[in-house]
């Protein structure tokens, strides 16, 4: 396979130490607040799902209600972990660190993927964005979103995940057999839950509240956090391995992807600082040669 075209910049040594000053001055804008609405976002999403389950077993809400209402709560799960990643909420040694962390592991429960691996995970793939050997998220690409949910349904299947293991092997995270050892309870939890509700009667409400909405809720994710704003997959390097985007289903429903070139820049910016931030950074961007496929606010590129 051919190696991704890569491109650090279009500017020259001097422009480029000028233009990192207004890039970081910007950023540092929108670095540092506490993101209550990530923290809202991530232990309100993981509390309204598991009320799921005893409503739906008692017949209070109606399963196709709770099917929908689980496969969007599981759409929305990773992105509040995604920041704690980051250390957005509270950096390593602060007096809020422990919601930092707290976020960071139950917002990702209903997707059965353990925080500290989706860490070690996810590091690899902004060092390696786009490297088809390296990054571990290559396997969501595609020509189009339909191919992208196809790669991505054979990509999650049992033994055929490569980026995965991959990067557990490369990876020298100090904590990665705390990481491996929370990654196989929480799976077991998951098949225990879903063999026991099938013994007991509770089959289809396990698959509908938990099994299928996490594959469905999956597709979603990858298609609009790893797929769109880094296709087409082609080019590595700082302010080319992603881009600026205008998503056909809206910021809310693409759960603000349209700025991912933002959060690979600076990744300390929490989400819902990202749009700002890329609309005040926008013009350093485009001196940059940063992929822009998003129309300004009068509607041209």
């Amino acid at each position: 396979m051919s190696s991704p075209i890569t491109n650090e910049g279009m500017v020259g040594p001097t422009s480029d130490r000028k233009l990192l000053r207004e890039e970081a001055a910007i950023a540092q804008k929108y670095m540092g607040r506490f993101p209550w609405e990530i923290v809202a976002w991530g232990l309100g999403n993981i509390v309204l799902w598991l009320s799921l389950w005893p409503l739906a077993f008692t017949g209070i809400l109606p399963l196709w209600a709770a099917f929908l209402i689980s496969t969007v709560s599981i759409a929305l799960c990773y992105l509040p972990s995604h920041d704690a990643q980051h250390s957005t909420i509270a950096a390593e040694g602060s007096k809020l660190r422990w919601v930092n962390e707290l976020v960071g592991h139950v917002s990702l429960i209903p997707l059965v993927m353990p925080y500290r691996i989706a860490w070690i995970q996810h590091r690899q793939h902004h060092a390696n964005a786009n490297d088809p050997e390296l990054d571990p998220d290559y396997g969501y690409h595609g020509d189009n979103w339909r191919q992208a949910v196809w790669n991505g349904i054979k990509y999650r299947q049992f033994g055929t995940q490569a980026g995965l293991p991959k990067a557990l092997e490369r990876s020298d995270d100090p904590d990665l057999e705390r990481a491996v050892a929370e990654g196989s309870v929480l799976n077991l939890v998951y098949y225990v839950v879903l063999t026991s509700c099938a013994w007991s009667g509770y089959a289809l409400e396990a698959a509908l509240i938990w099994w299928l909405p996490r594959h469905l809720g999956s597709a979603w994710l990858t298609t609009f956090l790893a797929w769109a704003p880094h296709y087409p997959y082609k080019e590595t390097g700082r302010y080319r391995d992603t881009r600026a985007w205008k998503s056909p289903v809206g910021t809310i429903l693409s759960m603000g992807m349209e700025y991912h070139i933002i959060h690979h820049l600076f990744p300390r910016i929490p989400l819902f600082h990202t749009a700002p931030a890329y609309w005040e950074m926008r013009e350093l961007l485009e001196e940059r040669g940063c992929r822009n496929d998003r129309p300004d606010r009068r509607g041209a590129r």
